[in-house]
């Protein structure tokens, strides 16, 4: 390892070597600490067991994670607050402010931010200060106008006036909270707000008298005159077309049919349907009437149109108007409505013409800028109070950070990681090692590298209002019945219990014993596969030959006898002949029956002749079997690392941080009665257990017999014994004696 000025211990955990952090100078000189011996190099400040507003005050960039940079920051920055480092191993919420220091800015800053929270929660006279005197922000600052942070309250301006300005400019921008919790506006709605004021006084200035024909009434004129505008100029049109040609009145008003098709509705001087009627009876060269005759659904816009705008551009009441008096009107309009189209499209409107004016023409402006200023030139006090938070939030949070980040002595410390989500009870057994997970799928991908047997569930509290998603390492126990939709009890760090049901499994060894019997168990589950398959189909095949039999049954009961004869009695129907034993069947049985008991005989004669060497036997068959799966397992167990799984959920891990066997025994548990507890095997529902020892017995005597009978023992056993001495047999003649 590179040499360092400062001497750093280190324990071994994981496989790895991990850097002790145990006083201030170890944080003091982590700086020259290789990262290379960081067990992490980033972690995001999110799903984390974490206080979040502690992550992102050490996020200095902002970006959203946590980097060696940010730790180290946040290290130095204390090193000028503090007297001595070594009170972040003492955590706690509250910090004396005897131990700030008054040798650097830095410290004398905090300390003045602190005097000055002090001050306005009236403890002026406290020795330390807590996390709660400055985690109450609104407390903090009510008794103060201006706090530094850009954000004028209406409370804030020293006159009713300015008040108003500001509350008329949250009316058109919204706000934005300051530090007390109050709304208020900053510059960039200040400005904006008053830049549209700016607008709206240019354009109306633009609009003189020479465009008012009609004096003050010119507004109220063009607004009725907008009203029925595309209707009269509708009407008119028709009528010119019936001047054109006579045969077109009949076809632009409304015919027998449409108006007949009416009388089937509910109508009303609001129905669409008698809106969209002409304005009135079309006739060619026919003046418009104001009054009489006026489509109902417009004749209160007609009236309207009488009344603010012919009359006094007519110089009097008219009881019609011709398309020449229509044409006058709109000419003698046009100025003001070219004026009024040019109206820049703006907010600030909805507070009135002359409030409008009045703020852009005053001086609410200057005043509201100033204001600003003035709190802004406080921002020096308002960050002392943010580093106050931050160094007790540190003093707190600190090395508890660094425990899962230089080191895990945390996660190896049994006291659980941040990572930890919380644990999963399933199955008869728990599971600590438990991450929050967004995506299943793509977590898999990566964390099933880890070799570790994970289980992915989806929790669901309070009646699917609350969902979120886990992966737990299972590190203890068999496999057997862990299954997509199995269902158990997921708790996380605040003790609250979720529904967890898995949804995705990623297989991998738990332990070498597991293994051991991981063949002897896939061979049953096939054994129990096949039976369950013959016997599905035997089913089936018998379900057949019963059908075919009823319908056959049935067939012959439908069926019209045939009349016997008259004549004598009925000849008896011929008995099939019987079916005797095939020969070649019963060679075939006794020769698969012989090729059986050969193969078992061979098999007890290789293990009774290795005399005393039967046990090794043994053990070499089991090894033959259940070596390769035993082997593979220990293998993957020496690989299992929770690196993989943390990758996945956006960290940075950089060592091999394992999960052993004894590790992985510690945080998964499996279910065990309590020391001491009292247990009756009395079972009043247990099944009758079968004499299996018995079975086998029998069978593997049966076996020795068979063998025996073939002379396959003889070899083994003394002449009194042997089956051509106790038969009788006649060995065959040697070569020699035949000569």
């Amino acid at each position: 390892m590179a040499k360092t000025r400062h001497t750093w211990k280190f324990f071994r955990a994981g496989g790895v070597d991990q850097v002790a952090l145990a006083g201030g100078a170890d944080l003091a000189n982590l700086h020259e600490l290789d990262q290379k011996l960081w067990v992490a190099l980033s972690c995001p400040i999110v799903g984390l067991e974490f206080d979040s507003r502690t992550l992102t005050m050490l996020d200095a960039d902002g970006d959203g994670r946590i980097r060696p940079p940010d730790i180290l920051a946040a290290i130095t920055w204390l090193k000028d607050v503090l007297i001595d480092l070594g009170d972040l191993f003492e955590p706690s919420d509250e910090v004396p402010l005897d131990r700030i220091s008054d040798d650097t800015e830095s410290g004398r800053n905090v300390r003045a931010g602190a005097r000055l929270i002090l001050k306005n929660l009236g403890k002026a006279t406290a020795e330390k200060i807590t996390l709660a005197d400055v985690s109450d922000t609104e407390k903090i600052f009510a008794a103060t106008k201006l706090n530094g942070d850009g954000i004028v309250p209406p409370e804030s301006a020293d006159d009713e006036e300015t008040a108003m300005a500001i509350a008329d400019v949250i009316t058109v921008m919204g706000s934005t909270p300051d530090r007390g919790g109050k709304p208020g506006i900053d510059q960039p709605r200040v400005d904006a707000f008053f830049d549209q004021a700016r607008l709206y006084a240019e354009w109306a200035a633009s609009g003189g008298d020479a465009i008012r024909t009609l004096g003050d009434a010119t507004g109220a004129a063009v607004e009725a005159l907008d009203a029925v505008r595309t209707k009269v100029s509708d009407y008119f049109s028709r009528c010119r077309l019936a001047s054109f040609d006579g045969r077109a009145a009949t076809a632009l008003n409304p015919t027998e049919t449409e108006l007949a098709a009416l009388s089937t509705l509910v109508l009303t001087t609001q129905s669409e349907a008698v809106a969209s009627l002409p304005l009135a009876r079309v006739e060619g060269a026919r003046a418009l009437p104001l009054g009489e005759g006026v489509n109902p659904a417009w004749a209160s816009r007609i009236a309207e149109l009488a009344r603010a705008t012919v009359a006094p551009c007519l110089g009097g009441p008219r009881a019609s108007i011709t398309e020449r008096d229509w044409d006058a009107i709109t000419a003698k309009l046009a100025a003001y409505e070219t004026w009024l189209s040019a109206r820049p499209s703006t907010d600030v409107a909805k507070l009135g013409h002359d409030r409008v004016i009045a703020l852009a023409k005053g001086d609410a402006r200057t005043r509201i800028t100033e204001l600003v200023a003035k709190d802004l030139a406080l921002a020096t006090e308002s960050n002392q109070i943010e580093s106050v938070e931050k160094l007790i939030r540190c003093r707190r949070d600190l090395v508890a950070l660094l425990e899962n980040f230089v080191n895990f002595r945390a996660f190896y410390g049994r006291r659980k990681g941040i990572f930890q989500a919380g644990t999963l009870y399933i199955d008869a057994r728990s599971c600590d090692l438990c991450l929050p997970v967004h995506d299943a799928g793509r977590h898999a991908m990566l964390a099933s590298l880890s070799q570790a047997y994970l289980v992915y569930c989806d929790c669901v509290r309070r009646s699917d209002q609350d969902r979120r998603s886990i992966v737990a390492a299972v590190t203890g126990g068999d496999t057997d019945n862990l299954m997509v939709g199995r269902n158990g009890v997921f708790y996380d760090r605040k003790g609250d219990d979720w529904d967890a049901t898995i949804t995705k499994l990623v297989e991998n060894p738990i332990s070498v014993r597991q293994a051991f019997w991981a063949p002897y168990k896939r061979f049953a589950r096939l054994v129990e596969e096949q039976f369950a398959k013959r016997a599905r189909a035997a089913d089936e095949e018998a379900n057949k030959k019963t059908e075919a039999a009823a319908v056959s049954t049935v067939d012959s009961t439908d069926a019209k006898p045939e009349l016997a004869p008259k004549e004598g009695p009925a000849a008896p129907a011929p008995k099939p002949p019987a079916k005797g034993i095939d020969i070649g069947t019963v060679a075939a049985i006794g020769v698969a029956v012989g090729g059986i008991a050969t193969f078992f005989s061979s098999i007890l004669a290789t293990f009774f002749g290795l005399g005393m060497w039967m046990p090794l036997g043994l053990l070499a068959l089991l090894l033959a079997i259940s070596g390769p799966s035993m082997l593979l397992a220990w293998l993957k167990l020496r690989q299992r690392n929770i690196g993989p799984i943390l990758d996945a959920n956006g960290w940075a891990v950089n060592a091999m941080a394992r999960i052993n066997v004894p590790f992985g025994a510690a945080l998964t548990g499996v279910a065990a009665l309590p020391e001491g507890a009292a247990r009756s095997m009395r079972d009043p529902f247990a099944e009758k257990k079968r004499p299996w020892g018995f079975y086998v017995f029998l069978i593997i005597l049966a076996l020795l017999g068979v063998s025996w009978l073939m002379g396959k023992l003889d070899s083994y056993l003394p002449d009194r014994a042997k089956a051509a001495t106790v038969l009788h047999r006649t060995p065959p003649a040697s070569s020699s004696e035949t000569k």
